[in-house]
């Protein structure tokens, strides 16, 4: 342990606020599609910071499954969103 797991506990407490505030009051569905994104990169903080901290090798598999599918869903978004115009 070096001592600086709650300031980083403390700083993804408030990077997930922030994107809550974002999804709340996003005017487009990109921004809120982006806010989900980083609830789920987030997520992966929180869960290997768990790991780190004594959970084991199963929360780093959890954490690289979310982080697979929070990038599946921005490339669906993406895709749904722009690929009519295309």
């Amino acid at each position: 342990m070096t001592g600086m797991e709650w300031p980083i506990a403390v700083f993804l407490l408030i990077n997930l606020l922030a994107a809550l505030v974002r999804v709340a009051h996003g005017p487009t569905a990109a921004d809120r599609m982006l806010a989900a994104l980083l609830f789920g990169t987030t997520g992966v903080g929180v869960l290997l910071l768990l790991a780190y901290d004594g959970g084991g090798s199963a929360l780093v598999d959890v954490a690289l499954t979310l982080a697979l599918l929070a990038s599946i869903a921005g490339v669906a978004f993406a895709r749904r969103a722009w690929g009519k115009e295309a």
